[in-house]
C-alpha cells in the first residue's frame, strides 16, 4: 500500500470514528452553520464536538503547519481529507473569514508574533473575523478608499466607515483597510490593520436586503484607538496584501456554485421534474456545468497550493461560480412553481426557496462585481486591449 492510500485509510477510519451523524447531514443554511467566535452558538451538542475534534487534529485547517494550529498536511494528503469528508457527507466543521481570507494572507505577510497570536485561534475558532474593504464612495474602485488612520505615537486613530461588511455585528476582529498616507497615489497610502470590533468607537448597523435578511452591515469608525504592532505586512503597502487576500475571497465564494450537499441538482429535485421534460433537460444542462465547474475548480485549487495559478485564475472561478449559484435557484424556483413564492410559511420553511434565491442576486456584486471580474478576465487572461 502506498502513502498516499495508507493516509486515506487512516483518515477514513478516524472519521467514521469522530464524526457524528448529525454532522453527515446537509447544511440547511447559514444559520445551521458553525461559526465559532468569541461566544460561539452550537445548533447542537454534536456540532460542538465536531468542531473541537477537527481543530484539535488541525484538521479546521488541514494545509496550515502545525506551529500555527493546522494539520500541517501535504496538499495532497489535504485533497484526500476533503474527498473522504465529501464521500460520507461530512460538513464542514468550520465556516471562517480567518480560514478562508485572513489566514492565507497572515501566512505570507504577517510577522512572527502576529502569526503565532491569530492563527491558533483561527483555526480553533476562537474568533470570528469580518472584512472591511468597501466605503460608501469606494466599491468596485476600492482603492479610492478613504477611511483615515492617523499615527498618534503609542497608537493609530481610525476614523471613517464601511460598508457591506458581512456579519459585522457578529464578529470579534475585523481586518481592515484604511489610509495612513492620504498624499500618496491612491494606492500606494493604503495599509492592512486588524483591531477589535470591541473598541471603543466601533458601531454596526444591519442593511436589510430583499431577501428579508441582512448579513451585511454598515460599520461606523469613531476615534478607534488600535495598537501600533497591528498593522499586516509594511506600512502603506496594504494594498499588496489586499490583493492577495481577495484572490483567496474570490475562490472561496466561488465554492457557492458547488452548492453545500454535493448531491446533484437533479437528484435534489427529484419528483419535481417528473411531467416537465424542459425544465428536466434545464436541470440536466446545470449539472453537466456544475461538474465541469468542479473539475476547474480542483484544477485551479491545486495549480494555486503549487504556487503555479494565473493571479487572474481566483476572478474566473468567482465569476463562474456565482452564474452557477444563480442559475441553480433559478431551476429551484422554477421546479418550485407557485409554491416558491411562498414568504412565510412553515410549509416553505419561512420562505426558504424565496430567500434564497433573491439572495443570490448579491452573489454579482460581492467580491467585486462580475463586471470588473470580466475586465480582469479579458485583460490579463485573454489579452484583450484595453478600451
Amino acid at each position: 500500500m502506498d502513502e498516499t492510500a495508507a493516509f486515506r485509510k487512516e483518515v477514513r477510519a478516524w472519521l467514521e470514528a469522530n464524526c457524528p451523524p448529525e454532522m453527515r447531514e446537509p447544511v440547511l443554511g447559514e444559520s445551521d452553520m458553525c461559526w465559532g467566535g468569541r461566544n460561539p452558538i452550537f445548533k447542537n451538542e454534536a456540532q460542538k464536538r465536531w468542531m473541537e475534534a477537527m481543530a484539535e487534529r488541525g484538521w479546521t485547517v488541514p494545509d496550515w503547519p502545525r506551529e500555527y494550529g493546522g494539520g500541517g498536511l501535504s496538499p495532497a494528503e489535504t485533497k484526500v481529507l476533503r474527498q473522504e469528508m465529501a464521500a460520507m457527507g461530512a460538513r464542514n466543521p468550520l465556516y471562517s473569514f480567518g480560514i478562508s481570507m485572513l489566514g492565507p494572507a497572515l501566512l505570507k505577510y504577517g510577522t512572527e508574533e502576529q502569526k503565532r497570536r491569530f492563527l491558533p485561534e483561527i483555526a480553533r475558532g476562537e474568533i470570528r473575523w469580518c472584512q472591511g474593504y468597501s466605503e460608501p464612495g469606494a466599491g468596485s474602485d476600492l482603492a479610492s478608499l478613504a477611511t483615515k488612520c492617523e499615527d498618534k505615537g503609542d497608537h493609530w486613530l481610525v476614523n471613517g466607515q464601511k460598508i457591506w461588511t458581512s456579519y459585522a455585528d457578529k464578529a470579534d476582529w475585523i481586518f481592515c483597510l484604511v489610509r495612513t498616507d492620504p498624499g500618496a497615489p491612491k494606492h500606494k497610502g493604503i495599509s492592512f490593520l486588524l483591531f477589535d470590533m470591541a473598541s471603543p468607537g466601533v458601531s454596526t448597523k444591519p442593511i436589510l436586503l430583499i431577501s428579508g435578511y441582512s448579513p451585511f452591515c454598515e460599520t461606523f469608525f469613531d476615534d478607534v484607538k488600535v495598537p501600533k504592532d497591528q498593522i499586516v505586512g509594511e506600512l502603506n503597502r496594504g494594498w499588496d496584501v489586499a490583493k492577495y487576500l481577495l484572490s483567496h475571497e474570490r475562490e472561496m465564494i466561488s465554492g457557492m456554485g458547488l452548492g453545500g450537499s454535493g448531491e446533484s441538482l437533479g437528484a435534489a429535485l427529484g419528483g419535481k421534474l417528473a411531467d416537465n421534460p424542459v425544465l428536466r433537460a434545464d436541470v440536466a444542462r446545470f449539472d453537466i456545468d456544475a461538474m465541469a465547474f468542479r473539475a476547474m475548480s480542483e484544477r485551479f485549487i491545486d495549480e494555486l497550493k503549487a504556487g503555479q495559478a494565473h493571479p487572474a485564475q481566483p476572478s474566473m472561478m468567482k465569476y463562474a461560480g456565482t452564474e452557477l449559484n444563480k442559475a441553480r435557484h433559478e431551476l429551484v424556483m422554477a421546479a418550485g412553481g407557485s409554491d416558491a413564492l411562498e414568504w412565510e410559511s412553515d410549509r416553505s420553511r419561512g420562505g426558504k426557496a424565496a430567500r434564497e434565491w433573491l439572495r443570490t442576486k448579491a452573489n454579482s456584486i460581492e467580491g467585486g462585481t462580475s463586471e470588473i471580474q470580466l475586465g480582469i478576465i479579458a485583460k490579463h487572461i485573454l489579452q484583450l486591449p484595453g478600451t
